[in-house]
């Protein structure tokens, strides 16, 4: 027996058992016991088939008759008919449907037996379909009110609506077109049926299948779409289980509401909000008809590009719904003159913020108590400013790409795709008026990496020029421009002609486009936060390179040693205990006692942190040693600086960490005040937004409300900021002001430019896996780190010298300018509060060495002093370093600043981080000879020891940190 005559069988046996008697259909028979009684099921299945073919008026004998007589006639090109034998299918007829004895037998019952059995095991419960309501689409506004994002699962963009919403004509085009008959059969349709058999026999170019609805909602939801024999059978059954279980009313709104109807649209709402601009309640009789036309087939009757088809298809259904009584005659004349007026194709396809969309969609399953946003139709109004997102995006890719660029460690890992296929296909097209075919077939592309925002540029040209013998590599872009591609040597020999990558295109001024860089997607990692200040609102937020190469958000998912970026928190306990940003304090090697105490202590217990070159610079001020992250003067705050003991002081610190909200628990090692206990780049951006605020905390937030369907389910309250009351105003701005001077002189000093109106401080880690850059205007707060993932549970560095001035500092630059465009105008930093303002004085001071200047000594530094509770200044300047050690250690040659190279250049071949091992002694041999060491180790000595002040040495980048024997 045929394969397609076990399946044919199979299905009429399927068949027979749903239309005589629905209630009782079996899914197993035994192949042996069972035969007599499948072979009665199929006699019964025939003889109601009969009965329909006579009511459609088609003779049954007569068909077969012309089918054995031209088998051609009949299978003609339907793929499905050819190799079935036409005798065994007749001699079966005559067995099942004519009662006659046929020998031997054409049919092998076991065979079907078994065939029927596997295929129609494990059938799925139709009674998850009661109460049912299909995933759909939430809409995220920006913090305009403009519609930024659709959150949606894959085939399910939708909105549902209850069928009560959805007007009679619409509910009857759909039933006139699709299923005639939905409210007098019990899932299947056997006249139907034999329409489309007869009809396929007729058309076999676009068979119909002659699904009812319910058959379709059983296809959808339920058993799956494969196009065999199994999936047909397992359909049928599931179907007649559906018409049991759902009345027609909930069959009829699960199909309205899941069908797709072209324009990434599923459902009858979102498609008519597509087409039409309007709520389905709103639909004309012309617009129902269009939409239940395109139920067919919404690409074949696509009144976009096929509106002829579109408008027959319209025309065939306003004819049946004449036919089934719904419409006169007049009306469908009315409705069928022209297709009605659509609106234009709105794309979905969006290239930013995915990131951000699936931090909002995890806060409102927190705040708004919702599952997930594609379980309804919300409304998500956000806190996100496009603008400055997509340039927080693109300034992330650029600068983690010249990262890597800068070190040479830049791969080309091959084209996102190659277009040769495409481009072949349209130069077939002859369309002389068009446009080229590489531009046409670059149009057309659907690239992986769509929010990559470099432009992205297809190969033209690869070889050798004939005239000059030159290497020739070009790129044409999607405006139909022609560039030479620069890119370094192993690119150029692995890209191939008709790839497709990414350019930085570079302009030169006067000239216009000269190049396109080649840029590649690079193996380090970012993420970037930008907060405002005074609300807290998250108006950009990135948390990777790429979100389709990684979903993973760095902003908020991952923890990272912040490094330098932490050590604010210890200066700011010192100024709340009462120093004053001119105190004096060695950066000299200290070594501090187990916290644990001393008792039964090893050598390796006692912590002996170094600075990021591992020298020091004599004695220096609080505001010189931060500007310039000193690793060992942060130490020696603890003490004695802050609290008594090292232990106290520590704690002290912690206590800030977590009223900070920088940490759930603080670990309460000395290396946690260097940054060694990882935190979000979330938190620590809402830490730098308070000392930007002088002490008031904002909560980072991105979602201002949520609404269902008009009705609010969320609604943020107005908060104000927390205040950090284990520090005053007067503190955090003399902190503020501090941290403004790292831009002016010291570890970002290539951002002095920006000093006049942004504070910020760089960070790096231990062997500088990673680099950090926070900073804040009056208005934002930016956050920035760069470093490679550590999912392999190995830590991999940056590079020697590729510290957080260097790698994310040129990041915060580019976004900085951004927030200044986007968001607020650049302005200077403001001055102090007045609350601030009454515990402070300014007066002019030596920067190097902290003293007061009087009338006659010179425009010096105006530094910010504290007030006590009398209105008087506290002098601190020689609270941790006797005033007769500090006057012996002062040197006044320009070497004994310790400073004299500022922070890291934006990937320039310049200062110490382009150079390699042994830069220092060359820069020792500048040193004036009276001035040079006899023993570079010697540095440290005490200053009675030796005739003249000890040298204090020239730092390389003090972003630091700690390890055993080493600090970055």
């Amino acid at each position: 027996m045929s394969a397609i005559l076990v399946k044919i069988f199979a299905t009429a046996l399927t068949l027979s058992q749903v239309l005589v008697d629905p209630d009782s259909v079996k899914t197993t028979f035994d192949p042996v016991r069972d035969q007599a009684e499948v072979s009665e099921i199929l006699k019964s299945g025939c003889t109601h088939m009969r009965r329909a073919f006579d009511i459609e008026d088609i003779n049954l004998d007569d068909l077969i008759a012309t089918a054995m007589e031209d088998p051609q006639a009949i299978a003609g090109d339907m793929k499905v008919l050819q190799g079935l034998s036409f005798s065994d299918l007749h001699a079966s007829y005559r067995l099942f449907c004519k009662n006659e004895k046929v020998e031997p037998a054409p049919v092998d019952l076991g065979e079907v037996i078994s065939y029927y059995n596997a295929a129609v095991a494990g059938l799925p419960d139709v009674g998850k379909l009661k109460g049912l309501k299909l995933p759909g689409v939430s809409v995220v506004l920006d913090g305009s009110g403009k519609r930024f994002a659709e959150v949606f699962e894959p085939d399910h963009r939708r909105i549902w609506v209850p069928l009560s919403d959805i007007p009679k004509s619409v509910q009857q085009a759909f039933v006139s077109a699709e299923d005639k008959r939905f409210y007098q059969h019990r899932g299947v349709d056997e006249r139907g049926v034999i329409r489309a058999f007869v009809g396929n026999f007729a058309n076999p170019g676009r068979p119909a299948g002659g699904s009812t609805i319910t058959q379709q909602v059983a296809k959808n939801l339920l058993v799956g779409d494969d196009v065999t024999y199994d999936r047909k059978m397992r359909e049928m059954i599931v179907a007649s289980r559906i018409e049991r279980t759902l009345s027609k009313a909930e069959i009829l709104e699960i199909y309205l509401n899941s069908i797709y109807l072209g324009r990434s649209s599923w459902g009858i709402e979102m498609a008519a909000r597509s087409y039409f601009g309007k709520g389905v309640k709103a639909l004309s009789v012309s617009e129902g008809a269009l939409l239940a036309g395109l139920a067919k087939g919404p690409n074949y009757y696509n009144p976009d590009t096929r509106a002829e088809r579109t408008q027959e298809r319209m025309a065939y259904v306003l004819s049946r719904m004449q036919e089934d009584g719904f419409l006169k005659s007049e009306q469908v004349q009315q409705a069928v003159v022209s297709l009605p007026q659509r609106v234009p194709i709105e794309r979905t396809r969006r290239t930013t913020g995915f990131h951000f969309v699936d931090h909002v969609s995890r806060d409102a399953r927190t705040l708004a108590d919702i599952e997930k946003l594609t379980a309804g139709a919300y409304t998500v109004r956000s806190t996100l400013n496009p603008a400055l997102q997509q340039a927080a995006e693109a300034a992330l890719q650029e600068g983690l790409a010249r990262y890597e660029l800068s070190i040479g460690r830049q791969r080309y890992q091959g084209a996102e795709i190659n277009l040769a296929e495409a481009i072949k296909a349209f130069e077939g097209k002859n369309d002389a008026a068009a446009a080229p075919a590489w531009r046409r077939a670059l149009e057309a592309a659907r690239l992986p990496l769509y929010d990559v925002h470099w432009p992205a540029a297809v190969v033209i040209e690869k070889g050798k020029d004939k005239k000059s013998g030159a290497n020739v590599l070009r790129v044409g872009l999607k405006d139909g421009s022609i560039l030479s591609l620069n890119a370094w040597e192993a690119a150029r020999r692995d890209i191939k002609l008709h790839d497709v990558v990414r350019v930085r295109v570079i302009e030169q001024k006067g000239k216009g486009t000269v190049r396109a860089d080649l840029r590649t997607p690079p193996s380090v990692q970012g993420g970037a936060v930008v907060l405002e200040n005074k609300s807290g609102r998250i108006l950009a937020m990135t948390g990777g390179f790429s979100y389709p190469l990684s979903q993973l958000n760095r902003a908020t998912q991952a923890h990272r040693q912040p490094g330098s970026a932490l050590k604010p928190l210890t200066y700011l306990a010192a100024l709340s205990k009462g120093l004053q940003p001119n105190t004096l304090i060695w950066d000299t090697p200290v070594t501090l006692p187990p916290v644990s105490g001393e008792a039964n202590a090893r050598a390796r217990d006692y912590w002996s942190p170094k600075n990021y070159d591992g020298t020091g610079s004599g004695i220096m001020t609080l505001r010189r040693a931060l500007e310039n992250s000193k690793n060992l003067v942060t130490a020696r705050l603890l003490d004695g600086g802050i609290e008594s003991t090292p232990e106290q002081s520590l704690k002290r610190v912690c206590e800030l960490a977590l009223e900070a909200q920088l940490y759930l628990e603080c670990t309460p090692h000395y290396p946690f005040v260097l940054g060694a206990q990882p935190v979000r780049i979330l938190d620590i951006a809402a830490f730098y937004a308070a000392v930007a605020n002088e002490g008031a905390m904002p909560v980072p937030y991105a979602i201002e409300s949520v609404e269902e369907n008009g009705r609010a389910i969320y609604s943020r309250k107005a908060n104000a900021p927390v205040r950090l009351g284990s520090a005053d105003p007067a503190a955090f701005y003399q902190l503020k002001t501090m941290l403004q001077g790292v831009l002016e002189r010291g570890t970002a000093r290539s951002l002095k430019a920006l000093a006049p109106f942004a504070a910020g401080k760089t960070g790096t880690s231990d062997n500088e896996n990673d680099a950090w850059f926070v900073g804040f205007t009056n208005d934002v707060t930016i956050a920035v780190w760069a470093g490679h993932d550590n999912a392999d549970g190995k830590r991999r560095t940056l590079g020697r010298g590729q510290t957080g001035g260097k790698v994310t500092a040129p990041i915060f630059q580019s976004i900085l300018q951004a927030a200044w465009e986007h968001h607020a105008p650049k302005a200077p930093l403001g001055p102090p509060s007045p609350q601030a303002a009454k515990q402070l004085i300014t007066l002019p001071i030596d920067l190097n060495t902290g003293d007061r200047l009087t009338d006659g000594q010179g425009k010096g530094f105006m530094e910010h002093f504290r007030l006590n509770w009398l209105g008087r200044l506290s002098e601190t300047q020689f609270r941790l370093v006797p005033q007769d050690e500090a006057y012996a250690f002062r040197n006044p040659d320009l070497w004994s600043d310790g400073d004299d190279r500022g922070g890291g250049s934006q990937y320039e071949n310049e200062g110490p981080y382009a150079e390699g091992p042994g830069w220092l002694d060359g820069l020792r041999q500048m040193i004036p000879p009276s001035r040079r060491q006899a023993d570079p180790e010697s540095v440290f000595r005490r200053w009675w020891d030796e005739e003249e002040p000890p040298r204090r040495s020239r730092r390389v980048d003090p972003d630091y940190f700690w390890r055993n024997g080493q600090v970055y």
